[in-house]
């Protein structure tokens, strides 16, 4: 499900456009398995699956696959809606210089949404 990334965020021109001052890479983690998601000027250029001996990452999202499962719901439920919600409850830890994180914040959130199923309602994310 991970690879569909790419073309998602690919094809929607306005979530690019909102990266275009990010360049970097990414460790995701769902559960035990790990993917890097390496990012030029807004465009997923590869999600490459772990395991990595010792990967080289900018920051990493870590969270139980469940969690993930519930983010990626078709309509996550109240704390498992975003981002923040699950740092907030402690099931999503961010390490690594979340500077870039934060600072690209909006297109995270919008780009991990991506891998909701096709259709699914998107709320709001500011």
């Amino acid at each position: 499900m991970i690879e569909a990334l790419k073309q998602r965020v690919n094809d929607d021109a306005a979530l690019v456009r909102r990266g275009r001052y990010l360049t970097t890479t990414f460790l995701l983690e769902v559960g035990p398995t790990a993917w890097l998601i390496s990012i030029f000027e807004g465009r997923v250029v590869s999600v490459t699956r772990g395991p990595f001996v010792m990967p080289s990452s900018s920051f990493a999202l870590r969270a139980p696959e469940a969690e993930w499962q519930k983010f990626w719901s078709r309509r996550p439920p109240p704390g498992s809606n975003d981002l923040m919600a699950l740092i907030r409850r402690r099931v999503l830890k961010a390490e690594g210089d979340l500077q870039i994180l934060m600072a690209h914040l909006r297109y995270f959130k919008e780009a991990l949404a991506k891998l909701r199923p096709e259709g699914a309602e998107t709320r709001a994310m500011a």
